[in-house]
């Protein structure tokens, strides 16, 4: 693992995702921008305003929360305000740019290993979906908590400490087959059109009461009569406006609980267990408990925890697997997988508590060797790398980790052979031929130049996201003198960070260096003409 948010490989790849951090789509400038929907647990977030709310359900990504706004201000307002009322209601429930919704983009983590155990995870519970076609990706977030959600019909979101706190690799599958529940139920788009009903049926109840409001108030403010006719007008907003509000959060609890059942039809079709699914969802209710008491049901946004977990129990313990135990084999890896989470993401003083030194198995040696190199003592943590080399010779992430400890420690040309091997090992990982791009640039050895733009340039043909690739590459056409193909590489690496000025000025250069209308040209013209997301 290292950063892909630096030149020099730093800890885990990291970087922005979101609207700062796109691929570039070759010949288009077309940007690919990303809609938070779902999560595992808990309400959406609420917004949270000075005034006074009566319809707060918020998808996130679709609302903007400065666009949240107070219907009862309006009613307070009475006629004044029926402009603003009316602009108000299209304003909540229409669709805001994701590149609004997510100026900040999302931080995420790369690491070969454990995108290909979560690919793994997910591959034949997509079939049993029938989405193995659809090119569904994995994204893991830098987020401690548990958690998980889909993204435009495209990715999966899963926050590391959800991978972290799975303790089999079951559980963290029963919440994958959740979301997938969600994907293959077409649930973001279904709840856009309930939204988009909403919508009309808010705007008709406002003007209705909006008009009793005009006619209590133009007959006069002195007697009881206008004045409570002008207080049915208020009602008459007011009382539509919870319907439609329960309403969108009861088809949310649906959905949910459809979601569930989609998990288990698709664990049971592949012959697994859904007892981690409820595992996880019965842990959800113990820790929400006293939070949950007193809350109004209809106000969650998913069913209140003790009945949904009950619910997922009866239907899911009558699986023919759920008894069925996960592989010794596949419990090795996801044991890695999490040591290795905790080396990079934890505290050196949790990951010795997590892993003592009386813990002599692979992944507490796995999560000691890596700790120690991130914390100096490369002498040891080498001597501890080549210590599981002998005891798995194939693994190509412990060659990474050996490639990468030297490379992190100003050793670049020492690093060549274990990540040459790595990169044989995982059957040329572009993350991991990005990294042996990066220590062959490393060098300063000219004689490695053509080799590191061969890989470099494969490398970003299959990750197109990767900034660090893009400024490897850069690097390598300024030591050959192919000012052209720099130029180029180099602004799209900063497109892909996000900034979109520097990116302008390097396509533009590069445009004077290409012949027009070469592949190079058209690339370089596509960033020029990329339009920066509007605030």
């Amino acid at each position: 693992m290292s950063r892909l948010a630096s030149i020099s490989a730093i800890r885990w790849r990291t970087a922005p995702f979101g609207p700062e951090n796109r691929a570039l789509a070759p010949q288009t400038g077309r940007i690919v921008r990303l809609i938070r929907a779902y999560r595992v647990s808990g309400p959406p977030p609420i917004a949270k305003t000075k005034h006074e709310t009566t319809l707060q359900i918020r998808l996130p990504g679709l609302f903007d929360q400065d666009h949240l706004m107070s219907f009862q201000i309006a009613l307070r307002k009475k006629v004044s305000a029926l402009t603003a009322l009316v602009t108000a209601a299209s304003i909540v429930l229409s669709p805001f740019p994701a590149a609004q919704a997510q100026q900040k983009g999302l931080p995420v983590l790369r690491d070969t290993e454990t995108e290909q155990l979560l690919r793994e995870y997910t591959r034949p519970i997509l079939r049993a979906a029938g989405l193995e076609k659809q090119n569904i990706q994995m994204v893991i977030l830098n987020e401690a908590s548990f958690n998980a959600f889909v993204a435009d019909g495209r990715r999966i979101f899963v926050n590391y400490g959800a991978i972290l706190q799975s303790d089999t690799p079951n559980q963290i599958i029963g919440v994958l087959a959740h979301e997938t529940g969600h994907l293959a139920g077409g649930h973001l788009s279904k709840l856009r059109e309930q939204l988009a009903n909403a919508q009309t049926q808010m705007i008709i109840a406002m003007l209705l009461g909006a008009g009793a409001m005009v006619a209590g108030s133009t007959r006069g403010s002195g007697s009881a009569g206008n004045n409570g006719l002008a207080n049915a007008g208020a009602a008459a907003i007011a009382g539509p406006q919870e319907m439609i509000r329960r309403s969108l959060l009861s088809y949310q609890r649906q959905q949910e609980e459809n979601a569930d059942r989609a998990g288990v039809k698709f664990l049971t079709a592949t012959q697994q267990s859904p007892k981690g699914m409820y595992e996880t969802f019965k842990r959800f209710t113990s820790e929400s408990l006293f939070a949950a008491r007193g809350a109004d049901p209809y106000l969650q946004s998913h069913p209140m925890p003790a009945e949904r977990v009950a619910a997922l129990q009866e239907f899911a313990s009558s699986s023919p697997y759920w008894d069925k135990k996960d592989d010794p084999a596949l419990q090795l890896r996801h044991d890695m997988v999490r040591a290795k989470i905790s080396a990079f993401m934890e505290r050196p003083e949790t990951v010795n508590r997590r892993y003592p030194q009386s813990n002599d198995s692979l992944p507490a040696r796995y999560a000691r060797a890596i700790s120690t190199y991130l914390h100096g003592d490369l002498r040891s943590a080498l001597a501890q790398i080549d210590a599981l080399i002998q005891v798995q010779p194939n693994n190509a992430y412990f060659y990474e980790v050996r490639g990468q400890a030297l490379l992190e420690s100003g050793k670049p040309a020492e690093a060549i052979p274990a990540l040459r091997k790595a990169v044989q090992l995982s059957n040329n990982s572009p993350l991991i031929e990005m990294l042996l791009g990066q220590a062959l640039v490393g060098t300063d050895n000219k004689a490695y130049t053509d080799d590191a733009i061969r890989i470099l340039r494969a490398a970003v043909a299959r990750e197109p996201e990767a900034p660090l690739g893009y400024m490897q590459l850069a690097m390598a056409y300024g030591r050959k003198g192919d000012y052209a193909e720099a130029d180029l590489a180099s602004a799209q690496a900063a497109y892909l960070r996000g900034d979109n000025k520097t990116a302008r000025e390097l396509a533009t250069r590069a445009k004077t260096r290409f012949a027009v209308g070469t592949p190079g040209w058209v690339k370089a013209d596509d960033i020029v003409a990329a339009k920066p997301p509007r605030n």
